[in-house]
């Protein structure tokens, strides 16, 4: 398959994606892009990326498989297990002593929103804890996407039983209905909100934030794209606000110095 040839038809297939869905393909790195083509275009027996695009406009149902295979929806509750216990031992706590009105966290990137529930439940988990639940009302977990079908899924909030891996037993009886799928309880529902949004080029969710999560999406945009996104995201953040990465991913260059590490292994950092 053409991952590395036909600069022009690859050219023209990402021009007809930035203009038919909106998908900006500019700042992604051009060989995961290329190899993400790849696989639909195997999956439908197209030779080239000119025919591809023919495909699409003879077969628009194309298009659904296509961005999400581009927008890397790969995502289960709790991912990365040891990440949501830092976080709920140390930055949730942390967040929910400020004296604000509200405390407002952007899931960044969420995808089918496991990443967005799972923070909701840690802030629930916290908040009845202290016997505080009556306080929840102030939290509110903002989760974007720029793919309409990951939203689409993610505002359904159910979830088969592989998203459930990481998951500890206890916190799935409590905040998850019985069963196969399961969906999350209304009262954890009801701390998120989601919109659709373009991480690249759109402004961040008005107003400041105290929590940014963008994990495992920073990695595949080029080096530019990055520099730019962690500017935008140190703007958006109260001082002394959090911003949690993937494992992969780190600070490059000039966002070094926007950000103090909390805990380097687990990319937890603080606005400076």
């Amino acid at each position: 398959m053409p991952v590395a040839a036909d600069d022009a038809g690859f050219a023209a297939l990402t021009a007809k994606i930035a203009k038919e869905r909106g998908f900006g393909a500019g700042n992604y790195r051009d060989g995961c892009l290329r190899r993400r083509i790849a696989v639909r275009m195997r999956a439908r027996g197209v030779a080239d990326f000119m025919a591809y695009c023919q495909l699409l406009d003879r077969d628009p149902a194309e298009w659904e498989p296509l961005i999400d295979a581009l927008t890397i929806n790969v995502t289960k509750l709790f991912r990365d297990r040891d990440v949501y216990a830092a976080l709920a031992a140390d930055v949730v706590p942390a967040v929910w002593a400020l004296p604000a009105p509200s405390l407002r966290v952007w899931s960044a990137g969420c995808s089918s929103g496991e990443e967005a529930y799972s923070l909701a439940v840690l802030f629930h988990r916290h908040a009845t804890a202290l016997q505080q639940g009556d306080r929840l009302e102030r939290v509110q977990v903002i989760a974007s996407d720029i793919d309409k079908v990951s939203l689409d899924r993610a505002r359904r909030a159910t979830y088969p039983v592989t998203a459930f891996g990481d998951t500890p037993d206890d916190w799935r009886e409590r905040y998850f209905s019985r069963g196969e799928p399961a969906t999350v309880v209304p009262e954890v529902r009801a701390l998120v909100t989601f919109e659709r949004r373009d991480l690249l080029n759109e402004a961040p969710p008005a107003g400041p934030l105290d929590m940014i999560v963008c994990r495992n999406v920073v990695i595949y945009f080029d080096a530019d794209a990055q520099q730019a996104l962690f500017q935008r995201f140190h703007d958006a953040l109260s001082p002394g606000g959090f911003l949690i990465l993937g494992k992969v991913e780190t600070l490059l260059g000039a966002a070094r110095t926007l950000f103090v590490a909390v805990d380097h292994r687990l990319r937890i950092f603080r606005r400076r």
